[in-house]
C-alpha cells in the first residue's frame, strides 16, 4: 500500500476490488489472496483515519466525549 494514500483514494480501490471479485469468473487463489489482502490493509487504513478523526474531534470538543463510540 502506497504511503501517500488518502482515506478516499483508499475507499476507492476497496470499491475497484470489489468490483474486479464481483466481474471476474476465473480468478486464481493467489490473485484472490492478494486482492483479499490489499483489501483488508486498505480497510485497516480507513479505519484507522476514521479513529484518528474521531479523536481530534473528542479534542476539540472534550464535552462531547461521552457521545462519542
Amino acid at each position: 500500500m502506497e504511503n501517500n494514500i488518502t482515506y478516499d483514494q483508499a475507499i476507492k480501490r476497496v470499491e475497484e476490488i470489489v468490483h474486479e471479485l464481483e466481474q471476474t469468473e476465473a480468478l486464481s487463489v493467489s490473485a484472490y489472496k492478494q486482492k483479499a489482502e490489499e483489501a483488508r490493509q486498505l480497510l485497516r487504513f480507513c479505519e484507522s483515519q476514521l479513529r484518528d478523526m474521531e479523536n481530534a474531534l473528542t479534542d476539540i470538543n472534550p464535552a462531547d466525549q461521552h457521545r462519542v463510540g
